[in-house]
């Protein structure tokens, strides 16, 4: 992990990847939104993202590489509506949720080979290692 460095920052030991709402002063979001907690971690052969993200369907998600930026999006709407027993009226209620975390990859990361997964409330990245740097601009589907 000692090729990876936050910019800008003080060194710390989760340094891995670049936040750009941190780096902006979260002014990349233009709210105060709740993020979700994301994992970072490495082995030998790839690094690997958790995003606790509930609520949401494989659907809803965009991860999408460019220029050695990964970034990751969700957003799910929903609207009930309900008739009330012996009433003449109708309740509408509306929800929305959204989110976008974006990173600064390391340079020895297969762009072009991430894979992402999500299920039981838990958008999983897996990004493969390379001893040469393979750049792409794609977007990855989520399975």
């Amino acid at each position: 992990m000692n090729n990876l460095a936050r910019r800008n920052r003080d060194v710390n030991p989760w340094r891995d990847f670049l936040n750009l709402d941190d780096f902006f002063g979260g002014a990349m979001s233009g709210r105060n939104a709740q993020l979700p907690a994301v994992n970072i971690s490495e082995n030998d052969k790839s690094y690997h993202v958790e995003v606790v993200a509930p609520g949401f369907k494989k659907e809803d998600f965009k991860v999408k590489v460019d220029d050695d930026i990964l970034t990751i999006s969700a957003e799910t709407k929903t609207e009930n509506t309900e008739e009330g027993q012996n009433k003449e009226y109708s309740r509408h209620e509306y929800s929305s949720s959204s989110f976008t975390r974006s990173f600064q990859l390391p340079d020895n990361v297969k762009d072009d080979s991430i894979s992402a997964t999500y299920q039981d409330g838990i958008l999983k990245l897996e990004m493969p290692k390379s001893e040469q740097q393979q750049k792409a601009t794609k977007e990855i589907a989520v399975s």
